[in-house]
């Protein structure tokens, strides 16, 4: 059943249906649309007799986006946990004026305006993702890349200056 043909068939009648689903779960287009793409590969990838049932595909696009929101969760706290239990962060001297200072510095000139509100919601205010996403009119996965770009950049630079 994994011939081109089949495949194509399948794709023209259910693509739209996947994608809507994958957007209710991930509420980012991009990534629900490479999460549906990523269905159709695996099947050109499947061995040749395969007999695709029904259902099967709208199952997969939900696994396959679950999976990517557990992976993201994990991912931090992960990052949480690393926070937490590093002993730079426990030291009471740390962050002292000066790498405040360099910090706002930093996010002034270094970041973008975006970014910014984000780290301006997460931080200042303490939102969570999911109502960033909500006050700013974007997916919760970009207020994460948001924040993850914007510390990186940080990171990166306060590491050049010592």
């Amino acid at each position: 059943m994994t011939n081109s043909n089949d495949i194509e068939q399948l794709f023209k009648a259910h693509y739209a249906q996947m994608f809507r689903l994958a957007v209710a779960l991930l509420h980012d287009d991009n990534l629900a649309r490479d999460i549906v793409h990523d269905v159709f590969v695996s099947l050109l990838d499947a061995p040749l007799e395969i007999i695709v049932p029904n259902g099967y595909l709208i199952k997969a696009v939900r696994n396959r986006c679950l999976n990517y929101i557990r992976d993201c969760e994990i991912h931090q706290q992960i990052v949480n946990r690393y926070f937490l239990e590093n002993e730079e962060y426990e030291s009471e001297d740390w962050p002292d004026d000066k790498t405040i200072v360099r910090i706002y510095s930093l996010i002034r000139s270094e970041i973008s305006p975006q970014a910014r509100r984000v780290m301006e919601l997460r931080f200042s205010e303490g939102l969570p993702f999911a109502r960033i996403a909500a006050a700013m009119g974007i997916s919760e996965t970009a207020v994460y890349r948001h924040l993850s770009h914007a510390l990186k950049i940080i990171r990166k630079k306060l590491n050049e200056n010592g």
